[in-house]
Parts: structure tokens; sequence; C-alpha cells
């Protein structure tokens, strides 16, 4: 059943916390010139770098100066210790559930460097990333909490859309205002845009990309999409890309915003990087045109550099890459 539009979202005039619920995965990136070679080697420059997009919200939402950032996910225990290091490092404060079975979710981002807009394509292994189960969850977390986001791959497979469900409903009843990003044009095709509509009723904001927006309408023009979406949800911001970003709300579209001219070197993460600079910004007072005016700034910085995170500070000198040696489990989130 559609939710009420009719009231804005409950967006609060102070800095409290945000509480970002997702996944977080081991990207491997592999940026490649030439058209992929089935059958033999394509050269191509890789790396691996810590993900997750819900992961990535929280981190350029840290990296855009909102002071109390914090995420909750589940990892494998090959991973967690390196995770852990590169939120703390990112300002984040980290509850990272860890999966006795499942390893850490990995992603292959295969980065066409050929293409101008460095177009991505994934191949996703999510792991024990959308394991988190309601046992994860707590109500304690929102404690000093003004926003909660989730990360939309959690509706995408059980238990994790149950964990999520769950937080929305506690948030909503302690009146914090939450957003989803719906994460994957692909996921939304094989689960079905109705069923998402069903499970993130009662959100405030929806971060769509134009894709997703179209998906779940079924209108091919984004403002269209926009404003359809509008009847379910307070606020729908519709990120374009290259030709920047719409919000609809109040039964209309408000706010169009220009995109930031970038040389494009991978686009992976472009999108929670707006989201996360989105919504630092609209904690810290901004009106809607200048909070996505902020979020087409980020998007445009993480095009620009390899990975789909800002960049992190310097590491430790004990800092290494994730290795299969087990680690001891992180105890169980507790508390805010």
């Amino acid at each position: 059943m559609p939710s009420s539009a009719s009231n804005s979202a409950h967006l609060p005039n102070r800095s409290p916390g945000l509480l970002v619920v997702g996944d977080v995965v081991t990207d491997i990136v592999a940026r490649h010139r030439a058209p992929l070679s089935p059958g033999t080697d394509t050269a191509a420059a890789v790396r691996v770098v810590p993900g997750g997009a819900g992961a990535n919200v929280a981190c350029w939402a840290s990296h855009w100066g909102h002071p109390d950032v914090r995420f909750l996910g589940r990892v494998g225990a090959d991973a967690a210790s390196w995770h852990e290091e590169h939120l703390s490092r990112a300002a984040v404060r980290a509850r990272l559930a860890v999966d006795p079975e499942a390893p850490t979710g990995t992603v292959i981002s295969l980065v066409d460097t050929g293409d101008a807009a460095a177009e991505r394509t994934f191949l996703t292994d999510s792991g024990a990333s959308l394991r988190l189960t309601p046992g994860d969850w707590t109500p304690e977390l929102l404690d000093g909490v003004g926003w909660l986001h989730l990360s939309g791959y959690l509706f995408f497979a059980e238990p994790s859309r149950a964990a999520a469900r769950a937080a929305l409903d506690a948030a909503r009843a302690r009146g914090v205002t939450v957003s989803v990003d719906p994460a994957s044009a692909g996921f939304l095709a094989r689960h079905g845009p109705d069923r998402f509509l069903t499970w993130t009723d009662g959100v405030d904001v929806l971060l769509p990309s134009r894709d997703e927006a179209e998906l779940l309408t079924g209108l091919r023009d984004p403002a269209a999409a926009a404003v359809e979406l509008n009847r379910r949800f307070a606020e729908v911001v519709v990120k374009l890309g290259a030709e920047g970003a719409l919000v609809a709300r109040g039964g209309a579209v408000r706010v169009r915003a220009p995109a930031v001219r970038a040389e494009a070197r991978d686009s992976t993460g472009a999108g929670d990087a707006f989201t996360g600079a989105f919504i630092a910004s609209r904690l810290a007072g901004a009106g809607l045109r200048d909070a996505v005016a902020e979020g087409c700034r980020a998007g445009a910085r993480a095009v620009s550099r390899v990975g789909a995170r800002p960049e992190p500070a310097p590491p430790p000198r004990t800092a290494s890459l994730p290795v299969p040696a087990p680690t001891a489990p992180l105890p169980r989130p507790r508390g805010g």
C-alpha cells in the first residue's frame, strides 16, 4: 500500500548521527582499455579496495564533513579486521557482525577505460553482506541518530530484508528520517519493482538512478518517473550521471542540478558518493538545491579516482591487504 507523501520528509535542523545499514564487500577493480578477449588475456590494471554500496555511502558522508557516521554490516572472518580498519580510517564507527560460515562479499568491477564515462560491469558474490539478520539489529543503534540510510541491496535477500525492515520500523517509531538507494537495476528487474516498492513502504527519501527510477515506474522520462514515485516517497532524488540530478517533492520536480565536469577514471561508487554527500548536507541544514549540488560534486570527485570511496587517511604501518587466514570474530553489535 502506498505511503502518503503529502507531508515532507522529517528533516532535522541540526546534525545528529547518521546510521547506514548495508553491504560491505571487497572490490577487485580491473581497468581495461582494450575490449575483453574471451579465451585469452586482456591487459588490465587491477587493484583490491574496500567497497559495498552501504559502506561507501557512510565513508562519503564522513568525508563530506558529517561528524557522526555509523555503519552496520556483515562480513566474513576472512577480511573482517581489514574492513574494520578501513572504515575506522574513514572516521566511520563500524559495527561489523562476523558471519561464521560465509566469506566477505566480493565484487569484480570491470571498468572500460576506453569509454568516456569509464562505465563498469559488476560480477557480484554477495557472500556475508546479504546475510545480515534481525539478530544483528538492535533499536539502541538508533540512539542519537537523526537519519537512517538503508542500502537497497539488503532488500534482495532473506534474512537481510527482514533486518532492513526491522531497522526501518524502529526508525519510523522514533521519527527518524529513512532513505533508501535501490542500488541495482539488475536486482530490481530480477525480484520485481512492485515487490521492492512494497518492501520499502514507509521510506521518506528514495535515491534511485535513472535506470532504477524508470524500471520502478515503467516510465521512460526520469522527471515523470520521479513525480510518479513521489506519490509513495516524500522526496525522490534521481541521479542522472552526466546529466546531474533532479528532485521531486510535493507532486512536482522542484530541483534540477547539472553535473560537475570531471575526467572519468572509474564510475564505480559515483552514486554512493552522491548519496553520502547529499545526506551529510541535509543533516547539516542545507536545502534541497544545495544538497543536490553537493551530491553532484561528490559524484564528480568519485569518478575521477579509482575505487568507490574517497581518499582514506594514511594507513598505519601494520596495514595489509586481506588474507584468507581467519581472524577472531568481532562481538555482535550492541548499543549505539
